[in-house]
């Protein structure tokens, strides 16, 4: 009787190893994680939600600033490896990027680790934070490559077979509304300031501005279809990516600017649907940033309940102990969601500094606020790898997240190699980067109709896909 128990209790103990052992398409996921070239293939083939923290002018590669700047004729600021617009008497001492770059491969080189983190190796009073901010001052390109920069960047997702696309971009705030309202005067009290800014220059011409920019993306939108070869047999892969925006103001400008530029936004939100949420850029630990930060987040709340609810998404908490004094890790994320009534946070590396951060943890997990993941740039600009991330913090509240690229041009990255870094850092299951997969969709700043009809289409690829397994 007992060698009879011994053998059936073996059974057992073998039927429910069997039963709790991945099959099918995670068993190979779960194969491969060693493998990092395996990994990379199984992961660029897996089909992708969207990437809902891309700014626009940091996922343009180095090589296609130079590329544009030589064929427009722009020029070579060769003490500052930077592009710079000709003047009336042409690039004067510079040379043109072409005539600079051309047989020289050595220069270019220079130039392609100037715009981006390529080999880049921290020295004495320069970090991989500066390297970064640093090469948006350097990159330019004529108005008229809006659409190409478009084109590159949903090219480039649609060969990940990533369905949508939330670009950061920024419309007439330095030509038009910085000049404009620079010096209007600001008390600090939303409902005052936005009277004055309205009651000015700024309020007169809004109109006007938010035409011309509606004029512009229907520009940059038709030159990307065109450069896609979109409606034809030749189509490339970015045809079939949807592609939205985001108002992006820049927080380190005055706060009278802020503002307008935010004012601006929730206008062009309420014009055209490609606009479809707001978000505060530039770095949060600057002075400006930190000293406004109160705000630019009443601003915001301001705007949401006097103007109407729009899409908000903002950078809170991409902060670090070390970075800036102890109290302004405290509450960036709460001002974030309270105040400025933010559906989603982009990095939020901090959230354990913050006062409160279980209720605030709590609070975002049955509020659903997603937060957006950025690994690569949390480890170039904040020093932030593997268990000092908060992913596990996150993911043990419940708090939904999803992986995105923040500025793949400059860090030289991809989506897909968000997941693969993901994988191998926090050591992701198939159904965990499905699931997130999924929430890039679920969070995105959609109509539940549009949603709903992208997520049904995500289902069929899925399908497609793990059928192979």
């Amino acid at each position: 009787m007992k060698k009879i128990l011994a053998v059936l209790t073996g059974f057992l103990l073998i039927s429910c190893s069997q039963a709790s052992a991945p099959t099918g398409v995670s068993a190979k996921f779960e194969s491969i994680k060693d493998n990092d070239i395996a990994l990379r293939a199984f992961l660029q083939d897996m089909p992708k939600g969207g990437d809902l923290h891309n700014h626009l002018f940091g996922a343009v590669y180095a090589e296609s600033w130079i590329k544009w700047a030589e064929e427009d004729g722009l020029c070579l600021d060769k003490a500052e490896l930077a592009i710079r617009f000709p003047g009336n008497g042409g690039c004067g001492d510079n040379p043109t990027m072409k005539d600079a770059l051309n047989f020289n491969q050595d220069l270019r080189n220079e130039v392609i680790e100037n715009f981006s983190l390529r080999d880049f190796v921290p020295y004495a009073g320069w970090s991989s934070h500066d390297q970064f901010f640093a090469t948006f001052m350097d990159m330019a390109a004529l108005p008229s490559r809006f659409g190409d920069m478009v084109a590159e960047t949903a090219n480039l997702a649609g060969e990940q077979n990533i369905a949508y696309l939330e670009l950061m971009h920024t419309m007439e705030l330095f030509e038009t509304i910085l000049p404009m309202v620079a010096s209007a005067p600001m008390t600090g009290d939303a409902e005052t300031d936005y009277k004055t800014l309205m009651a000015g220059k700024f309020g007169s011409a809004l109109p006007d501005i938010v035409a011309r920019a509606r004029k512009d993306i229907d520009t940059a939108m038709a030159r990307k279809d065109a450069l896609l070869k979109c409606g034809t047999k030749d189509a490339m892969p970015g045809c079939a990516v949807e592609v939205r925006f985001l108002n992006q103001p820049v927080r380190t400008l005055p706060s009278s600017t802020v503002f307008a530029h935010t004012i601006f936004g929730w206008e062009l939100m309420k014009q055209d649907a490609r606009f479809v949420g707001t978000n505060l850029v530039a770095p949060e630990d600057d002075f400006i940033a930190l000293r406004d930060y109160d705000d630019h987040m009443e601003q915001i709340g301001y705007l949401y309940e006097t103007l109407g609810p729009r899409n908000v998404s903002l950078h809170a908490g991409e902060l670090w102990l070390g970075l800036v004094h102890p109290a302004e890790l405290r509450d960036h994320i709460n001002q974030a969601v309270h105040i400025a009534r933010a559906k989603r946070i982009g990095h939020g590396t901090d959230i354990v500094f913050e006062t409160g951060y279980k209720d605030l943890l709590k609070y975002m997990a049955d509020n659903k606020i997603m937060v957006e993941i950025n690994l690569t740039s949390s480890d170039a600009l904040l020093g932030i790898t593997g268990d000092q991330h908060p992913l596990h913090v996150y993911r043990a509240a419940g708090v939904p997240m999803a992986l995105s690229t923040d500025d793949e041009g400059v860090a030289r990255i991809d989506l897909t190699h968000e997941y693969v870094r993901g994988t191998k850092e926090f050591d992701f299951s198939y159904d965990e980067l499905k699931d997130m997969t999924y929430n890039s969709l679920r969070y995105a700043f959609l109509s539940d109709e549009k949603k709903a009809e992208m997520i049904k289409a995500l289902d069929d690829k899925f399908a497609a896909f793990e059928s192979q397994f």
